[in-house]
């Protein structure tokens, strides 16, 4: 027998959500639809279930909206049947049901990302501590203290210290041999980078080498210095150098090819700085086709760096990209959708794969729904909507929809409605998806959180129920 559901919703909600259960539900699910007495489904929460649910009849499982508020559990334990949440957009729901069993999972990865502090020297060490963290939280998994040439470096020692005793494994980034003895010597667990000819200090300290060419481009050097680690019984990781775009960049990734395919047990860092610092573009689809290149050639370290204004986000986009790239390696699928079941939106930043669930015929039979003066604020692909009692009112430019609403001299009321349409015009112009009253989403590009607004309702959502 199939499963039966029930679904709670509120009234302007209630004729699209049969509509799409009518389409999807097949011979999958039965279904049930119930309104809470209450206008906007977005604004139901746990203590108005509770309130006005009198019973679940037959059903098996219940189906809230997914922007409900509230814990659920005591609801279930009430009912005796699982209460969850759907998708935030009901036209979500087909998305929702077909990927229950099959999301990707992005917990796993197998590229460990150096983060590094380009300008350790210049930090005291508390600033070090606060930087690490942050990489950390983005998703490094080592903290690279870089050096400075010409600029000495007198805290290096406790600063290699302190990072151990917070938890963190550490790298040190130098040409100075003076530099890398002391930060191996300090206890540091991997020095970047030794050439073949400054293979004596990993005969100095324990810390795992990282090695590049004795000149760029030098294949031959580099392999030179693999074959003398391993005659000591030494492990290394090896990196060919990524060069700059116009400086070397497609014969670099040949070389790294080259590498992979003469050493198919070595392990390679790639550096990506060169390209992401390096070019005034948005750094979040390079990282992504940077790190598919690592997923194919089997590259398991990444090193990146933070410097240039654009390129802020660099460790939480890299975190991304690896997670989504070994996912659909694994699954020998296109690095879009796995098994059904989406990737995450954590690499779309400026578009979204649906970014306008409503059609403008859905959004006019919503309006013409609405019995009541608040303003609801919708976008399509013909442009920004806003409906109330009144009508509905459509456009590109919040300009042009400003003076078509009698908002009289309500100022807290006009500054809410202007930052919902800029954010309803911002989401038409890239093709995003716009929920009124919530923030628009930038994925992992997103550098910092805005504080939560006032805890008041706005004037948009008033229910009158």
């Amino acid at each position: 027998m199939p499963e039966h559901l029930l679904f709670l919703t509120g009234r302007l909600a209630e004729a699209s959500l049969r509509q799409v259960l009518a389409q999807i539900a097949g011979d999958v699910f039965t279904w049930e639809v119930r309104v809470l007495g209450l206008q906007v489904a977005g604004l139901m929460t746990a203590d108005m279930i509770e309130r006005r649910l009198p019973h679940v009849g037959g059903a098996a499982r219940v189906l809230v909206p997914g922007r409900c508020r509230g814990d659920l559990a005591p609801l279930a334990a009430r009912f005796g049947v699982p209460f969850e949440r759907g998708p935030d957009e009901l036209k979500d729901l087909p998305q929702h049901f077909g990927q229950r069993a099959r999301n990707a999972d992005l917990s796993r990865h197998d590229v460990r990302i150096f983060a590094e502090i380009v300008d350790a020297p210049q930090l005291d060490i508390d600033a070090i501590l606060r930087r690490a963290a942050a990489y950390r939280r983005d998703g490094a998994d080592v903290i690279d203290l870089g050096c400075l040439p010409a600029t000495p470096f007198p805290h290096l020692e406790e600063a290699v210290s302190a990072l151990r005793a917070a938890g963190h494994a550490v790298s040190v980034d130098s040409m100075e041999t003076d530099e890398l003895l002391r930060g191996g010597r300090a206890g540091c667990d991997f020095l970047l980078s030794l050439k073949q000819e400054t293979l004596w200090i990993a005969d100095e300290v324990a810390a795992t080498p990282v090695l590049i060419p004795s000149e760029p481009g030098d294949l031959a050097s580099l392999e030179a210095a693999m074959q003398a680690m391993a005659s000591r019984g030494r492990a290394c990781i090896v990196d060919p150098i990524l060069d700059p775009i116009h400086f070397g960049f497609t014969d670099s990734l040949l070389r790294y090819r080259a590498l992979r395919q003469r050493h198919p047990e070595a392990q390679i860092m790639m550096g990506t700085g060169n390209v992401t610092e390096l070019t005034d573009a948005d750094t979040l689809g390079m990282q992504a086709l940077l790190l598919g290149v690592m997923s194919e050639l089997r590259i398991g370290n990444l090193l990146t760096t933070q410097v240039s204004a654009h390129a802020q986000s660099a460790v939480k986009e890299a975190d991304a990209a690896r997670r989504v790239m070994f996912a659909a390696r694994e699954a020998n699928s296109l690095p879009r959708r796995v098994d059904g079941g989406r990737l995450g939106a954590g690499l779309l930043a400026l578009h979204e794969l649906s970014p306008h669930p409503d059609s403008l015929e859905d959004i006019r039979a919503q309006a013409a729904a609405v019995k009541d003066p608040s303003f609801r604020i919708q976008v399509s692909e013909q442009g920004i909507h806003v409906y109330n009692r009144d009508g509905l009112r459509s456009a590109n430019e919040p300009f042009h929809l400003y003076p078509q609403l009698d908002i009289g001299d309500d100022a807290s009321h006009a500054f809410y409605l202007g930052v919902e349409l800029a954010r309803a015009q911002i989401a038409w112009q890239l093709g995003k998806r716009y929920v009124q009253d919530e923030p628009l989403r930038w994925g992992c590009a997103q550098l910092r959180e805005p504080d939560a607004p006032p805890g008041h309702r706005t004037p948009s959502s008033r229910d009158p129920a």
